[in-house]
């Protein structure tokens, strides 16, 4: 089909042919005449009868106006991208939850898409946040205090996208929160574990002092003998923080060193005999005839038992046995110690390896315990892949064994 333009030109031309037909036939000025005219007049119905533009065919969709821009949340591959996240993620469309990832599921349950998002997240300063979004006022990271359960913290950070549609990610921050309180507590404790010896020696140190050699023999000799038991245990804590401090610090090398577990033992049970005298008769050793090799730090592992079987030695009653034992356990090599004492209660055991943690505070520092020795046993015993495990009945005793994998056999 023609546009107008056209069909008009191909009417002329036709025209100008008939008259010149017409002309070279010999034809008269009036017939010619009459012919141009009749075709000029045929010309201007086809010009007028037409349509001004060529019609779209059936079935073709007008052009559209200019599309709006496609929805983020829709997109399969936002869908998929969502479903690897590992923490909570909310898409929502005019404040409800269109989309959420698993993370989110878990912990805001399912029933959150298709809901208010101020519903579906519920605390107090999450609902005032949420609800300014529509606001256009400027959005920032807000930290979420008992979310979802009392102790924990989560912050919430939102991405807009266009239209009424966000992002809304939410983080788990309680585990930083206990590292910084964990560190928090462990200045303060080892602040307080060290200015208890050091005020005593000065205060003993400025007693002699004063007395300007006044004081008789027997004063002179309990004062000093306090001064150095307090001394001594001020350099034992700087010893433990030390070695806790080495132990953290080499937790993620695993030996690669063969060394015997039994060896090893035997070593620590004779230097603990020469400086505990009084109760060296009373461990007994099971350790059997054969080595037993294992991937290890020798001097990690000689503190490790040196820490189980010295407090076995502390807190057991004098003149019962201490048995240390070595066992093996298919693959793995399990050294146990027990001792015949006072127990422990179960409510205490879960946090006996927490560090300064002591069940009776005034026994331990009679002994010279720094409350530091299980928490250098669990580190040592973490970086080897050992197992701890306590087992205590009060009135009767405790038991400390760590299981490690044993140097597989060629």
């Amino acid at each position: 089909m023609f546009d107008r333009l056209s069909s008009f030109v191909i009417a002329l031309t036709m025209v100008a042919i008939a008259a010149i037909f017409a002309a070279l036939s010999g034809g008269d000025p009036l017939s010619i005449a009459i012919m141009a005219v009749a075709g000029l007049v045929a010309a201007a119905t086809v010009y007028g009868a037409l349509p001004a533009t060529t019609p779209e065919p059936q079935g073709t969709a007008p052009p559209a106006a200019e599309n709006a821009p496609a929805s983020l949340l829709r997109h399969p591959d936002f869908a998929h991208w969502v479903d690897q996240e590992k923490e909570p993620l909310l898409g929502t469309a005019d404040n409800i939850v269109t989309i959420a990832n698993d993370a989110a599921v878990r912990l805001l349950g399912r029933h959150i898409v298709g809901a208010d998002v101020r519903t579906a997240i519920r605390h107090p300063a999450a609902t005032e946040w949420l609800s300014r979004m529509q606001g256009g006022a400027a959005l920032e990271t807000v930290n979420l205090i008992d979310f979802p359960r009392p102790g924990q913290r989560w912050t919430m950070r939102v991405a807009a996208l266009s239209g009424s549609e966000y992002i809304i990610f939410l983080s788990d921050r309680s585990a930083i929160d206990a590292a910084d309180r964990m560190r928090s507590d462990f200045v303060a404790n080892a602040s307080h574990e060290l200015r208890t010896p050091l005020a005593a020696i000065l205060g003993y140190v400025e007693t002699l002092q004063e007395m300007n050699g006044d004081t008789d023999a027997p004063t002179r000799d309990r004062f000093l003998s306090i001064i150095e038991r307090e001394a001594r245990r001020m350099q034992q804590l700087v010893i433990d923080l030390l070695s806790i401090s080495r132990v953290e610090a080499d937790r993620f090398r695993r030996p690669t060193t063969t060394v015997d577990l039994a060896a090893i033992v035997r070593t620590t049970i004779a230097q603990l005999s020469d400086s505990e005298p009084v109760r060296a008769k009373d461990v007994v050793e099971q350790l059997g005839d054969t080595a037993q090799p294992m991937l290890g730090d020798a001097a990690q592992l000689s503190q490790l038992a040196h820490n189980i079987i010295s407090n076995a030695m502390k807190y057991g009653h004098a003149g019962t046995p201490v048995t240390v034992e070595l066992v093996r356990e298919g693959r793995r090599i399990r050294l146990s110690v027990s001792d015949i004492g006072d127990g422990i209660a179960p409510d205490h055991l879960p946090r006996l390896t927490e560090r300064f943690y002591r069940v009776d505070e005034a026994r331990s520092r009679s002994v010279g315990g720094t409350g530091l020795g299980l928490a250098i046993v669990k580190h040592i015993g973490e970086r080897h892949q050992g197992q701890l495990d306590i087992d205590s009945e009060v009135g009767r005793g405790t038991r400390v064994s760590v299981t490690f994998p044993c140097v597989a056999e060629s």
